[in-house]
C-alpha cells in the first residue's frame, strides 16, 4: 500500500480542507500543498475531544493499552513512507529517522505496559473507623484520574518522537485524555502520515474518532486559540523559549488557568574536573565535538558549554576539540528559519569582545558548520548572553582559575535539562562540592558521558528548572510523564461499584 499525504486536517475522523494552503519547504524532494489551520477547526477538534473524553477516559486500561500498541503497529506499517518524506522535509539522515521511529513506537508500547501494571494510579486507601472518638472516620480512597482533552504542539527537531504521536501524545492517551495536535509546518507530510496511522488504529480499536485530531499549519492565532480553548485542560510543548513563554502566559491568563508543560531551552553545561582533564583531555575533546555536532547540533540536550580550569590540560582539550570539529562537514538544518537563527547566533558570538574565536566558520543557506569560542569565568558571569542557547553546533569553553570559580560559574547557571561532570576517582571531593549545585540546576545529572541521547525508561527525567521547562516537577520523557495529564481524586464512602476501574486491566 502507498501512503502519501492528503494535505488536509484530521478532525474527529474526517479529513478536512481549509480556506487556504501553504507549501512545504523540503530540504530535498518534492514540495506538497497543505491546508492551513483555522480557529474554526480548533473549535471542532476540541469539541470532538471533549465528546470522546466521556467514553475514552472511562475505558479500561487494557483497552487503552491495546490502542497504543495498535498505533505503534500502524506506524511500523508505514515505515518506508515515513522515512522517505521525513528525510525529504527535514534533511535528517534516513538512519536517524529510522531510529527515531523506533523510539516513537517503543514509547507507545512502554506506556501500554505501564498502564496495564496500574502503578501510575497511585492508589491509596484509608479504611473507615466508625468507632473512632470523638467522631468516626469515613472510608477514603485516592485514585489518579485523567484531566480532559490535551493540546500538543509538534516539535521542529523531532518530527516523530516529540511530535504527532510522540511522547506528549503517548502519555496523554495512556492517561485517558484525548489529544488535539497542532502540527509543525517544518514536517507536515510526516505528521500527516503519522496521523493516518493513528486514524487506522482508532478504527481498528473502535475508539471514538474525537480521541485524536491533527490541525496543520496556521498562523499564531491558531496556536493561541488552541491553548485558550475552554475545553483544553493541559498543553504539551517543545520549542523556543520565546514561543513557549508566550503560550505559557496565555494559559496562565485564561479564566480557568491550565498547566503548560513546555520544554524551552538549555545549554547543558559540562564541568571538566582536573584529574579527568589530565587523564583524558584528548578523548574528552573528541567526545564533545561528536556530541556538539550530532544532528547538526539540533538536539535540546546539545552540550553547548564546557567549563574547565585553565592550564596545559585545558589547552590539550581545546586543541582536540578544534581538530575534531574541523573534520565535520556542513550539515543540513531542519528549516531555513532555524539555519538563519544559527547564523545570527554565530554572528552574535563572533562580534563580542568577551569571547575569543577558536574555530570560526561561515555557514550559509540551510547548512550548518561548527563554531567554537572561548571566554573567561569573569567574562561569562558579566555577559548574560553567553549563557543563552544557540540552536546548532556552536560551543563555548569557559576557562576558570580554580575550583572555587568553577563553583561560582555553576551557581550562576540558569535551569537546564542536563548538567554533566567529567571526573576521575581523585576528583571525588571536588565533585561532592558541585553535586548539590548541579542537581538544583537540572533535571538530569550525568557523570562521564554526553547528554545527547535520552533513554526512554521509567527513571528518565527530561525537564528542569525554568527556562529549561515551565514546570520543574514534570518530565516529557519516561513513564513519569503520564503524571502531567492526571489529577488525584479522593472518593469518600463511595461504593466500589461506582469507583473507576482499579483492580484489573
Amino acid at each position: 500500500m502507498v501512503f502519501t499525504p492528503k494535505g488536509k486536517h484530521l478532525i474527529a475522523g474526517e479529513w478536512l480542507d481549509g480556506p487556504s494552503t501553504f507549501e512545504s519547504a523540503p530540504a530535498h524532494g518534492p514540495a506538497h500543498s497543505f491546508a492551513v489551520g483555522t480557529v474554526d477547526l480548533v473549535n471542532q477538534a476540541c469539541e470532538a475531544a471533549e465528546e470522546a473524553f466521556w467514553s475514552y477516559a472511562y475505558s479500561t486500561r487494557a483497552v487503552r493499552a491495546q490502542f497504543l500498541r495498535a498505533i505503534a503497529d500502524e506506524i511500523e506499517e508505514r515505515a518506508e513512507a515515513i522515512t522517505e518524506i521525513g528525510s525529504q522535509e527535514t534533511g535528517l539522515p534516513q538512519a536517524r529517522l529510522q531510529g527515531e521511529r523506533g523510539r516513537t513506537t517503543g514509547q507507545l508500547r512502554l506506556f501500554a505496559d505501564h498502564i496495564e501494571k496500574g502503578d501510575y494510579l497511585d492508589l491509596r486507601f484509608d479504611a473507615a473507623m466508625p468507632d473512632r472518638q470523638p467522631a468516626p472516620r469515613p472510608e477514603i480512597r485516592l485514585i489518579q484520574r485523567p484531566i480532559g482533552p490535551v493540546a500538543v504542539f509538534g516539535a521542529s527537531n523531532f518530527p516523530l518522537a516529540f511530535s504527532t504521536a510522540g511522547g506528549d501524545t503517548a502519555a496523554a492517551l495512556a492517561a485517558g485524555c484525548p489529544v488535539v495536535v497542532k502540527g509543525h509546518s517544518a514536517h507536515p507530510g510526516t505528521g500527516e502520515i503519522i496521523a493516518q496511522a493513528i486514524e487506522a488504529a482508532i478504527k481498528k480499536s473502535g475508539m471514538h474518532p474525537g480521541v485524536f485530531s491533527l490541525i496543520q499549519g496556521g498562523n499564531r492565532q491558531v496556536g493561541e486559540a488552541l491553548v485558550q480553548h475552554p475545553l483544553i485542560k493541559a498543553v504539551g510543548f517543545t520549542g523556543s523559549l520565546a514561543g513557549g513563554r508566550a503560550l505559557f502566559n496565555l494559559c496562565a491568563a485564561r479564566p480557568e488557568p491550565i498547566p503548560f508543560f513546555g520544554e524551552l531551552g538549555s545549554v547543558n553545561p559540562m564541568l571538566l574536573l582536573p584529574e579527568a582533564l589530565k587523564a583524558r583531555a584528548e578523548a574528552l575533546g573528541q567526545g564533545w565535538a561528536g556530541s556538539l555536532t550530532l544532528g547538526a547540533g539540533q538536539f535540546c540536550t546539545n552540550p553547548g558549554i564546557a567549563v574547565t580550569i585553565d592550564g596545559p590540560d585545558a589547552d590539550r582539550f581545546i586543541g582536540a576539540t578544534v581538530e575534531a570539529l574541523g573534520k565535520v562537514g556542513a550539515q543540513t538544518m531542519l528549516t531555513d528559519g532555524i539555519a538563519k537563527a544559527y547564523r545570527d547566533g554565530q554572528a552574535r558570538f563572533a562580534e563580542r569582545n568577551s569571547v575569543k574565536p577558536l574555530l570560526v566558520t561561515q555557514p550559509s543557506g540551510r547548512a550548518a558548520t561548527p563554531n567554537l569560542f572561548e571566554t573567561t569565568g569573569a567574562q561569562f558571569l558579566s555577559d548574560h548572553a553567553l549563557g543563552e542557547e544557540v540552536f546548532g553546533p556552536l560551543g563555548l569553553v569557559v576557562k576558570v582559575g580554580s575550583l572555587d570559580e568553577m563553583e561560582e560559574i555553576a551557581r550562576g547557571f540558569e535551569g537546564q535539562l542536563t548538567t554533566t561532570l567529567h571526573m576521575e576517582d581523585a576528583d571525588l571531593e571536588a565533585a561532592r562540592r558541585l553535586m548539590p549545585i548541579l542537581e538544583r540546576k537540572a533535571g538530569r545529572v550525568l557523570v562521564n558521558g554526553f547528554p545527547t541521547g535520552v533513554e526512554v525508561v521509567d527513571a528518565q527525567v527530561h525537564g528542569g528548572p525554568y527556562p529549561a521547562s515551565t514546570n520543574f516537577g514534570a518530565t516529557s520523557v519516561g513513564t513519569m510523564s503520564i503524571r502531567r495529564f492526571l489529577r488525584p481524586v479522593a472518593y469518600q464512602n463511595v461504593p466500589e461499584a461506582l469507583l473507576p476501574e482499579i483492580s484489573s486491566a
